[in-house]
């Protein structure tokens, strides 16, 4: 019968992310009602906590995006990049890293791809060279920023387990997962400096600038921020997100900042879920008042969107896979304790395959890192191999890989011939594993 019910639950996780965020969160509904109405599992509880901090984030990033302060944070990104273009394979991933550490979100570096294969080709350099890391970095940062989805989930569910909550917090987080997912990028980074051949060693690139059509189109209009001139407000709002970033960061150090209160006889500091989401609908109020952004406009921008088909996505996911673990918890730690617990790289594997399975960091944490807390893995474990939910680059189907993939005019970014001899995998490889491996000494030495 478990095995039925996993079935059903495998099934429709495989089924939605044919259809992108909206479609697993519906099709996960599909899920749920087989395991309450037809096998008789008692329902999970939805994440209503996570999923509140998530909007709380959310809103304050797409008010920024109103603003016009992420389009500053990447003009600044350019500059930085066209000054020093012999070392675009170097930093094209570190800018893509940072903007995604600032933002959140990973769809931010769509604006970078042409930029980077502009420079990129104008300097002779193989575009494939930094434009694959980049699209890997921008992903892998996720694990170490403040106002991601997937971190603010985690933290979420370390605090919702007794006796875990305070020693794990979000900056306890990040010293581990900033440095191990930012030292995993500059080495898939390095390894990149060679790959493949040069341009004008490669036979397919040639005989396409062979064609005048062809060259025209691979060399064709420089794609540029740095001519575009942004109001002061949108500089106000970067400076308002940094400081809500900053008080947050400053409260989970400092717990002594925050007010405590006593409940049912245990007095403890304000939750550090209800303490992100005030400071980010503070900051977000902020630039309301002081930069004029329209309400209205807030809504219509990516970030919302994506945010809101993320919260989704979590919402149908995490129901449906808890009414699963939690019915069958007891049965899952006689089976599996033993082994995961001597083995704990398995939960690490496992994190991995599920990101690729629902295309989403944030959704995998959810389903998954409770169920390793419950099959008795250390927090300190759950933390160590953070870097490993980010496996979707696998088969390269995820928007940000096939935008990286349309940007690149050379074609030197490609799929490949078998599915899995893609640009994305080498590298891709090489920051989860030495990313995860670095948190995982991190931890040992740190927690």
């Amino acid at each position: 019968m478990i095995l039925l019910e996993l079935t059903a639950v495998l099934g429709c996780l495989l089924m939605g992310s044919r259809f992108g965020g909206m479609g697993l969160g519906l099709i996960s509904g599909i899920g749920l009602f087989l395991l309450v109405f037809v096998f008789g599992l008692p329902p999970g509880e939805p994440p209503v906590r996570v999923m509140l901090t998530i909007l709380a984030v959310i809103g304050c990033a797409a008010t920024l995006q109103t603003a016009g302060g992420l389009n500053v944070m990447m003009q600044f990104a350019e500059r930085l990049l066209r000054k020093h273009p012999s070392h675009i394979t170097l930093l094209a991933p570190l800018t893509t890293w940072t903007l995604t550490f600032l933002c959140g979100t990973g769809h931010m570096v769509y604006t970078m791809f042409p930029i980077i294969a502009d420079i990129a080709l104008h300097k002779g350099i193989r575009p494939e060279r930094p434009m694959a890391v980049a699209a890997i970095a921008g992903q892998m940062s996720i694990c170490a920023s403040p106002v991601s989805v997937a971190l603010v989930s985690l933290v979420s569910i370390l605090a919702a387990n007794q006796g875990v909550g305070e020693p794990y917090g979000m900056l306890t987080i990040m010293m581990v997962t900033l440095p191990a997912s930012l030292l995993g990028t500059l080495l898939a980074a390095l390894w990149s400096l060679q790959r493949g051949t040069e341009l004008a060693d490669d036979a397919g690139f040639q005989a396409r600038l062979a064609d005048p059509v062809q060259r025209a189109f691979i060399y064709g209009e420089s794609v540029t921020l740095l001519n575009i001139r942004y109001p002061r407000s949108a500089y106000q709002s970067v400076g308002i997100f940094f400081a809500g970033i900053a008080v947050v960061v400053l409260m989970g150090a400092m717990p002594g900042l925050r007010p405590a209160f006593t409940v049912e006889g245990v007095t403890a500091p304000l939750d550090m879920n209800l303490v992100i989401q005030m400071m980010m609908l503070i900051a977000g109020a902020c630039m309301l008042f002081i930069c004029k952004v329209a309400p209205a406009e807030i809504a219509n921008g990516s970030v919302f969107k994506a945010g809101v088909t993320g919260i989704f996505s979590v919402f149908g996911v995490a129901w449906m896979t808890d009414t699963f673990f939690a019915a069958h918890q007891g049965a899952l730690q006689t089976s599996l304790a033993e082994v995961v617990q001597t083995q704990p790289w398995l939960y690490a594997v496992v994190l991995f395959l599920a990101t690729k399975l629902v295309n989403s960091q944030a959704a995998a944490i959810v389903a998954i890192a409770p169920m390793g807390l419950a099959l008795g893995i250390e927090p300190k474990l759950i933390i160590a191999f953070f870097p490993a939910a980010y496996g979707y680059f696998l088969i390269p189907t995820y928007p940000t890989d096939l935008a990286c993939i349309g940007f690149d005019r050379s074609g030197t970014t490609r799929i490949g011939k078998y599915l899995f001899d893609h640009s994305f995998m080498v590298p891709g490889l090489i920051a989860v594993i030495t990313g995860s491996a670095i948190a995982y000494g991190l931890a040992q030495l740190l927690l």
